[in-house]
């Protein structure tokens, strides 16, 4: 139950977002358009949260998956959506310039 609770509140151990792209992770930026254009990380997939359910053809559910936006807000929605559609390997990455710092 504890570490259950530590997981949720996000103690729980440190994810390796580095090791995750090694083995074929992709970067969903659930941010808008124009926020997406004014700065990204290479290689992130732009599917602005409002129209993640509908676009999740472009997303390979046989691979990890890290969601980011500007805060952790958006992408930890997008997280949970995500896991109900059947994606089992979802992680929220947070806001996006934090989550770059992490992976170079």
């Amino acid at each position: 139950m504890l570490a259950a609770l530590k997981s949720l509140l996000g103690f729980g151990p440190a994810t390796d977002y580095k090791e995750l792209l090694k083995n074929g992770a992709q970067i969903i930026d659930v941010r808008t358009k124009g926020e997406f254009q004014s700065g990204h990380i290479k290689g992130a997939i732009n599917i602005p949260l409002q129209s993640l359910e509908s676009n999740l053809n472009k997303i390979k559910k046989d691979k990890p998956v890290i969601t980011c936006c500007a805060s952790g807000m958006r992408s930890a929605s997008a997280k949970g959506i995500l896991k109900s559609k059947g994606f089992n390997e979802v992680y929220n990455g947070g806001g996006w310039m934090s989550l770059e710092g992490k992976i170079r």
